[in-house]
């Protein structure tokens, strides 16, 4: 899986939440967030989080995942994987934290002897917990499970976001084992969605659409990029969740993913955010483009374009047509426009998968002929980029149901109504 837009989007989100809660003293005294936030209360008390039940079948579809791709077993460390089987949320370091998750049988943990305790707290299921002291090699614990599983040889699939240096001490310590990828398994599992993670994301998706909105009610004139940033994470932390948006003024929009030079808000600027947040580990990710002030008719123009092919990739989308077909529909749209040919304008593909991580598998590019089916997720974001002028984007995700595309978020109606 490509990282890309997803780690520059946690990397500005949490300097956007960082910036409020390090320098909340010194944001004051420039420009005091605004009392709206006040009305903001938790949005997420009421949430249903993943069951223990759900999380074991998930373990079993895991298994019968591997039983037909072959692969006796898979090697995960911590992360959102780790976390959708498990539960378990644990940070990465140099040591070991990792389980096992055989084709047959029980899975097993291996983690540091001093973190036993705090691991036993964390692990919801599976007693079967072995530690390593400082001077011990875990990579000859996870040998040993494999043995006590009956694994002495066969494919070993590890996880996509597993660090290299974990997956050469593990073939190191059991050379018997074939290293392979676990995406049949793990992606096979993940990219379908189901009714509980589908809700939590709608939870997450209504809570920074609403801090959107608080935000650009406002905005004013003279504030900077940073500034509207830091109020899009205060709303969120005021809806209870964790989250932020990168904000580009006027012909900083024009790049997708911002730029290093200070910016501070005119009349007449585009104003462009994008980001989320996570409830329960499930992501958002939406990109509203508005007009701090009265659009010119050329913002005017270029706005309608970017609506128009956000709605063919919408419509474009049902079960059985293949992801590259949705990009296509959009960048169609966008290119018959003048704004071609290729990716001069719209510079990058439609759309990305979503869920746990911001961005995960699978892609609405081209050369992607994997078919939509049911419970798939994704970003719906094609976006026109004018260097030296301003770009707009509008991102909606959505999720693929017998009947289409259903959307999180009602698109942007127009660039004078923004918001429904």
């Amino acid at each position: 899986m490509c990282i890309d837009r997803r780690g520059f989007m946690q990397v500005a989100a949490g300097a956007a939440v960082g910036s409020v809660a390090l320098s909340s003293t010194a944001l004051a005294a420039e420009r005091a967030l605004p009392k709206s936030l006040d009305s903001l209360t938790s949005m997420v008390t009421d949430i249903e989080p993943i069951t223990d039940d759900e999380r074991r079948g998930r373990i079993a579809n895991a298994q019968r995942l591997m039983k037909e791709h072959g692969i006796a077993g898979i090697y995960l460390e911590s992360g959102s994987t780790l976390f959708y089987y498990t539960g378990v949320r644990w940070g990465q370091s140099e040591r070991m934290f990792a389980m096992v998750m055989p084709r047959e049988g029980e899975p097993a943990f291996v983690c540091p002897a001093f973190e036993e305790e705090r691991a036993r707290e964390r692990i919801r299921f599976g007693d079967d917990i072995r530690t390593w002291e400082e001077h011990e090699s875990p990579y000859a614990l996870v040998a040993g499970i494999f043995n006590d599983r009956g694994i002495r040889s066969g494919k070993i699939g590890f996880e996509e976001r597993t660090r290299y240096f974990l997956v050469d001490g593990v073939r190191r310590a059991a050379p018997g084992i074939e290293a392979v990828s676990a995406d049949p398994v793990t992606v096979g599992c993940r990219i379908r969605k189901s009714p509980a993670e589908l809700a939590l994301m709608q939870r997450a998706n209504d809570i920074t659409l609403k801090a959107y909105k608080t935000t650009v009610d406002a905005l004013e004139e003279g504030m900077t990029h940073f500034e509207a940033s830091a109020i899009i994470s205060a709303a969120h932390d005021k809806m209870g969740a964790q989250g932020g948006a990168g904000v580009q003024f006027g012909e900083y929009s024009a790049f997708p993913h911002g730029s290093i030079k200070p910016q501070k808000l005119s009349t007449g600027d585009i104003v462009m955010m994008d980001g989320g947040c996570s409830v329960d580990g499930y992501r958002s990710d939406i990109t509203r483009t508005v007009v701090f002030g009265k659009p010119t008719d050329r913002q005017r123009e270029i706005w309608n374009l970017e609506k128009k092919a956000q709605d063919a990739a919408r419509d474009a989308v049902r079960p059985g047509v293949a992801c590259e077909t949705v990009d296509a529909a959009a960048r169609k749209v966008i290119t018959d426009a003048g704004f071609g040919p290729d990716y001069k304008h719209f510079t990058h593909r439609v759309g990305h998968g979503i869920g746990l991580d911001g961005h995960e598998w699978t892609y609405l590019v081209r050369g992607n002929k994997m078919p939509l089916a049911p419970g798939m997720c994704f970003s719906n974001e094609p976006g026109v980029y004018v260097y030296g002028e301003f770009g707009v984007r509008l991102e909606d995700c959505f999720y693929v149901t017998e009947d289409g595309g259903h959307l999180f978020t009602e698109q942007s109606p127009s660039i004078d109504q923004p918001f429904v």
